[in-house]
């Protein structure tokens, strides 16, 4: 049951190099709007793999939707821009990656490895920080707070490491693998191994069957759960605390683990890599059970374990967010339907209030997906270049109190009606259960 209960998790993986092309694509939902056909695009994705990032470094050669114009057919003006009242997601854009690119600064793509480091150092710092102060003054008035503290730091630690996968911590792959291997460890997450899975999200973001993070469950595989896998993994809190069983057994059809280098998530020249991040995991393992050992079980309870259940419950909420919630609804894609830059548009903007910056401006995600190059500290200004390119593509968020209270309701919504989508269809959306939605009001 656990693996149908998972949602579907940020992942990497290599694609080998493909080209894409078909016949005319036909429209998507919804039907009322109509556009003439585009021309499809065609080129070979190239990869940097010394780099080993998530999208090409260099676009012109990329998925050409760049190549087509914003007029279709006979002059006829393409449905993605047209009129507020008609404009509709999941049409192709007038614009291609190398567009958006183009409008980013030069020095957005550069990466300061001194600046990196400089805010490892500062989350370290700070998180050793509060273990001690909260160990000193052991209160269960203050302890809450720490947790609180501790558990959004280790999300922080999370997202320096997140970014060493992406290489777009350093142009220094050796500093990338070690610093993640040190950060990720820290918080029991095998950094290889979901460095790898990850790729393969960002390879397919809003691709219904082929996308490794939340994508949505097909109407046949949604009807063959039980009631309580539904209430499990529809009914708050519980998809907020599902990312270790994810990290064991994956998500609803697909197998494997994070730590198995025969998964089939996995190439067989990753094994190596596999193999060393779930030995530096194990090792971590050790030092908590030391400690535990030496500062007693409950003492370490305080410390660290449930932190790392704050920290857990980041992310899952911020990646769910990412994906989900937005007020229209954003379609997924299939087949032809499908590409680097159509999935990429369907992904959310966040803001977080002050959070922004102590979770390095993770909530900037739109950017980060399309060039998971671009270092964390030049999102934002990446993104407002970005934006005129976008224009209607890019679904402004919504501004935050200091805390972000608000993205709970939009939570909350979002787990009431995304439930599922047509086993049919190359343009889909989400659909709603209103049973799954009765009986967790029933439980309530």
């Amino acid at each position: 049951m656990a693996r149908l209960v998972l949602p579907e998790r940020c992942g990497l993986t290599p694609l080998r190099a493909r080209s894409r092309g078909g016949g005319a694509i036909a429209l998507p939902s919804p039907p009322h709007l109509a556009a003439a056909p585009r021309r499809p695009a065609a080129a070979a994705i190239h990869r940097d793999w010394a780099l080993r990032v998530s999208a090409p470094a260099r676009l012109a050669s990329v998925f050409e939707e760049d190549k087509s114009s914003s007029l279709r057919g006979d002059g006829e003006e393409a449905a993605g821009s047209s009129s507020a009242e008609e404009f509709n997601p999941g049409a192709p854009p007038p614009f291609g990656l190398a567009e958006i690119r183009a409008a980013i600064p030069k020095h957005c793509w550069v990466k300061d490895s001194w600046r990196s480091m400089g805010y490892v150092l500062r989350d370290v710092l700070v998180v050793l920080a509060l273990a001690a102060a909260a160990a000193r003054v052991d209160s269960w008035l203050v302890w809450p707070l720490y947790w609180a503290a501790q558990g959004t730091m280790f999300w922080a630690l999370f997202v320096l490491g997140h970014d060493c996968g992406h290489g777009s911590f350093s142009s220094n792959q050796k500093l990338n693998s070690v610093v993640g291997h040190i950060l990720h460890s820290s918080i029991l997450v095998p950094y290889n191994g979901w460095r790898i899975s990850h790729r393969t999200h960002h390879q397919n973001h809003g691709h219904v069957e082929k996308d490794e993070s939340w994508h949505p469950l097909p109407q046949r595989l949604y009807n063959s759960l039980d009631n309580m896998t539904k209430k499990l993994r529809f009914s708050l809190p519980f998809p907020m605390l599902a990312f270790p069983l994810y990290l064991f057994v994956r998500t609803p059809g697909k197998t494997g683990s994070h730590f198995d280098p025969n998964s089939d998530v996995f190439l067989p020249n990753e094994k190596k890599d596999v193999l060393t991040s779930t030995a530096s995991w194990l090792a971590m393992i050790g030092v908590l059970a030391g400690l535990t050992f030496a500062m007693g079980p409950l003492k370490m309870l305080k410390l660290y374990a449930i932190p790392y259940v704050i920290f857990v419950m980041w992310l899952d909420f911020v990646t769910y967010l990412h994906h989900h919630g937005h007020e229209d609804k954003l379609p997924w894609y299939r087949g032809k339907e499908w590409s680097y830059l159509r999935g990429g548009l369907t992904t959310l903007d966040r803001d977080y209030g002050l959070i922004n910056k102590i979770h390095h401006d993770i909530g900037t995600h739109v950017i980060h997906h399309l060039f998971p190059q671009i270092p964390h500290y030049h999102l934002v200004e990446a993104t407002e270049a970005a934006k005129p390119v976008l224009g209607k593509y890019y679904k402004e968020p919504e501004k935050s109190a200091p805390l972000p209270f608000h993205l709970l309701g939009v939570l909350s919504r979002s787990m009431k009606s995304d439930h599922y989508v047509s086993d049919t269809g190359d343009v889909v959306y989400y659909q709603s259960d209103p049973e799954t939605n009765n009986s967790a009001q029933r439980s309530d």
